[in-house]
């Protein structure tokens, strides 16, 4: 059953790689003019190799998460920095993007291919960087969901929230997209650099009330006071989405011989609830056959110990007592983008026996979950699951096998 588990899982995230519709995009645009090219997030470098296949590009800077960049390309600048948390590195390579793109001509063109991850990675904020590291650090240990934490984002730098576009005027800017966002939401995905910010500042300020977050003086006269860019969407392309993930998934699981259900491909909640909500459907479908349910989307988690973990470790850690005993169900769950929080691993997984093996390594799962602990927890019995990057980003995978 976990051989099967990855099989769904890996070829999903395989099937959504973004190389072959990126070129498909490309393939439709007519360029004239020079070319400078600009991928940010988790799936930049994949994204820039398969236009450089492609296109002729003048010039070019990649800038994703370490350990991303798989290798070189011609012409292009290949920089990695801090994720979730922005760090210097960041800052450093997004002040040469605009360096490179602040002078362009109105003939000139900017391609701008954007994946999940981008908001930490790509960055000129408006306050200090120190500042922005604890609001951010804030702002995830309280659990906010991606689109309220972009809202905040948004108003505190000079790229995201179509800033970006901006600054690349006169010059064309073609933006291909990987969505991370539950529903596609444009000015979410990174922070929507080069597309309009539907967001307003009185979101923001509600936001800030509604968490209690902490922040300067500045920051909040800087929300305060800030406006929205007007942005033309007229070259902006969807490139790859959770949808996909989830409609690949259920076609793998059906060509193993299971029955695919489809439970959600925008699940967002809780990590603890969402493995509830998968635990509930197992119950319903335990005695129907070869079952695969199946889950895409984004969970969060309410950090209030002092572990490691992500939320697809975390979601499988909360179902191991009620799974105690079942012989016949597995619980499998990762990030599509190789990472699960800021662990080395892309998820974990749980069966009927994973209890029993916590008990013999003198492990107490209740309190590795309020500690939120579930990465050691699972080291210590070797079911990490560890993929390292994908090249692409596209939510979470969650799913549970029944063979009835």
């Amino acid at each position: 059953m976990l051989s099967d588990a990855l099989k769904i899982c890996l070829g999903a995230i395989e099937a959504s790689l973004p190389k072959q519709s990126v070129k498909s995009v490309l393939s439709e645009l007519k360029m004239d003019g020079d070319i400078y090219l600009v991928a940010v997030g988790k799936a930049a470098f994949a994204m820039a190799e398969a236009a450089c296949e492609l296109l002729a590009v003048q010039k070019g800077i990649v800038l994703s998460k370490y350990g991303h960049n798989t290798g070189s390309l011609p012409n292009i600048v290949c920089y990695e920095a801090g994720h979730p948390i922005t760090d210097e590195n960041g800052i450093q390579a997004t002040q040469e993007i605009i360096k490179m793109c602040s002078d362009l001509k109105e003939d000139d063109n900017v391609l701008f291919l954007l994946s999940g991850g981008a908001s930490a990675l790509f960055e000129e904020p408006l306050i200090p960087l120190k500042e922005l590291q604890d609001l951010n650090e804030q702002m995830l240990r309280k659990g906010l969901d991606i689109n309220e934490i972009n809202t905040i984002r948004k108003r505190l730098s000079k790229v995201k929230g179509g800033r970006f576009y901006q600054l690349c005027q006169p010059a064309r800017v073609y933006s291909l997209i990987l969505s991370d966002v539950l529903g596609d939401r444009l000015d979410s995905i990174g922070s929507g650099p080069t597309v309009q910010d539907r967001s307003t500042k009185e979101e923001a300020l509600a936001i800030i009330n509604k968490y209690g977050l902490e922040l300067s003086d500045q920051a909040f006269r800087i929300i305060k006071e800030s406006e929205n860019i007007t942005v033309d969407e007229k070259d902006v392309s969807i490139v790859g989405s959770v949808k996909l993930l989830a409609q690949k998934a259920s076609g793998i699981a059906q060509e193993l011989g299971y029955v695919p259900i489809l439970l959600s491909d925008h699940i967002a909640m809780e990590a603890r609830l969402a493995g509830d909500y998968l635990f509930e459907e197992i119950r319903k479908h335990q005695d129907q056959g070869k079952i695969a349910l199946i889950m895409t989307g984004e969970t969060v988690v309410h950090v209030k110990g002092h572990g490691l973990g992500g939320r697809n470790q975390e979601l499988v850690l909360s179902q191991v007592e009620h799974l105690k005993g079942m012989e016949n169900v597995l619980i499998l769950s990762l990030g599509s983008d190789g990472t699960d929080g800021p662990t080395d691993a892309a998820g974990a997984y749980a069966d009927g026996r994973t209890y029993e093996r916590f008990i013999e390594k003198g492990i107490d799962c209740k309190r590795m979950l309020e500690e939120n602990d579930s990465y050691h927890a699972f080291e210590a019995i070797d079911a990490l699951i560890r993929t390292g990057p994908t090249g692409t980003n596209v939510n979470d995978i969650m799913i549970a096998l029944i063979d009835g």
